[in-house]
């Protein structure tokens, strides 16, 4: 592990595209999927962005586009030096950023910036930029799950050894999620609980902790059947009166309520999720054409959140299809790569990165066809740059430095075959030359 050839800082100031390209190591396949997935997100987001340029820029549809291009390249270039540092790093450092993540949370969730009721933002104060603090909180807890998984396998099964250390985390990161975004909670509830189970964590305590975690589900489905059916107006006016903690809870309910029943409601989410399964039904199976879509004119978050209504009406159903199998090939590559990582913490880390990822672009696809309710989260790599496609970027990163790992040790077991053949060819050599005699 300490002899892969990590970049140093002093080598960077010497480097051409081309010694780049030779140094790139790690999943050539995955490689190529991140490339697809970003040049797929340069054409949709500058078509879904044109009524947002003209709204804001008079006309200047190049904005957004020169903007996605940079950060496409800077998301590039994390990705680029993640995969070069030995993933055993990762190990060192992960306790501290987990630790670090937990009063980011509380604060963003105090103080943070408000945006669609939720506090889920802080504003960097030199860059000007703001930062979902969950996307960190995200990554670091798998950094430290992984960690703790590779070190208790042999006590796993305990639950005060084995089961309580590695769920306690999930459980501290999810609650201080859940109260501004819900839904990106409980996809890393789910992801995390994959992962657990496949590091073989008792099924008995995986099931108690699923009953505990449907308790609030049960009890958003109870309120939005009670609630079906009363007048809209009353909902409105309590909705006003409550806290920001219940003008969440009622947002929830009435989610939940619309995936349920359906609406005629013209409020924001029933408006823009109706929106995006028009534009699905506009685009049929092969599309609009680029650039030819309606959807940036009625959806106010088309170059984001509702990014694949925008895809499926210019791209169509064979477009979107494209999409769905990229990701799963990427699950695909992430899995085999889990197979074949001799170290437990590379394997865990590899598998969780890839796990979150996956489940955040199906939850975001299956919005549009009444598989999910309205979520609010991105389509990883797809949607208009920001901080969670620079986090996004750095899972990638840190997959590709498992993998390059695992094909450094690959080649030296190459190499050693290879060395023991010759030797043995080098041996049967003189009993060669005495049958020949």
């Amino acid at each position: 592990m300490s002899q892969s050839s990590d970049i140093r800082f002093s080598e960077l100031a010497g480097i051409r595209p081309s010694s780049i390209l030779q140094r790139t190591r790690g999943d050539k396949v995955i490689w190529a999927l991140v490339l697809l997935l970003v040049l797929v997100s340069l054409l949709v987001v500058y078509s879904a962005t044109g009524s947002l340029a003209y709204k804001m820029y008079k006309g200047n549809t190049e904005v957004y586009l020169f903007k996605q291009i940079a950060f496409i390249a800077v998301g590039f270039m994390v990705i680029y030096f993640a995969h070069m540092v030995n993933y055993t790093i990762y190990s060192k450092v992960a306790k501290i950023i987990f630790l670090l993540s937990i009063p980011l949370l509380l604060y963003t969730l105090l103080f943070g910036v408000t945006l669609n009721e939720g506090s889920r933002w802080i504003r960097l104060p030199i860059i000007n930029m703001t930062m979902q603090t969950s996307d960190l909180a995200k990554l670091s807890l798998f950094m430290f799950l992984a960690r703790l998984l590779s070190r208790k396998q042999n006590k796993i099964k305990d639950f005060k050894k084995g089961f309580l250390p590695v769920i306690l985390p999930v459980a501290v990161t999810c609650l201080l999620i859940a109260p501004a975004n819900l839904s990106t909670a409980l996809l890393l509830g789910s992801s995390c609980m994959l992962l657990l189970f496949i590091g073989r964590v008792s099924g008995k305590h995986l099931a108690m902790v699923i009953g505990l975690a449907l308790i609030p589900v049960a009890f958003l489905v109870t309120a939005a059947v009670v609630r079906h059916g009363s007048a809209s107006e009353e909902v409105v006016v309590a909705k006003e009166k409550s806290s920001k903690v219940f003008s969440r809870v009622e947002t929830w309910i009435g989610r939940v309520e619309n995936f349920i029943y359906g609406s005629e409601t013209v409020g924001d989410d029933h408006y823009q999720e109706n929106q995006a399964k028009i534009a699905i039904a506009r685009g049929g199976l092969i599309g609009r054409g680029p650039g030819n879509g309606e959807a940036r004119n009625f959806l106010p978050q088309a170059y984001n959140d509702y990014i694949f209504a925008t895809l499926i009406e210019e791209y169509g159903l064979i477009g979107g299809a494209f999409i769905l199998f990229i990701y799963i090939v990427f699950l695909y590559r992430s899995i085999q790569l889990f197979k074949k990582c001799p170290f437990a913490f590379g394997a865990f880390l590899a598998l969780g990165l890839s796990f979150t990822l996956v489940l955040q672009a199906m939850a975001n696809m299956a919005v549009y066809v009444n598989l999910f309710p309205v979520t609010g989260v991105t389509l990883p790599l797809v949607s208009m740059g920001g901080s969670s496609f620079l986090f996004t970027c750095l899972s990638i990163g840190i997959i590709l430095s498992v993998s390059r790992n695992v094909e450094q040790l690959e080649g030296k077991k190459k190499e050693e075959e290879a060395a023991e053949e010759d030797e043995e060819d080098v041996e049967e050599e003189p009993y060669e030359e005495l049958e020949e005699a």
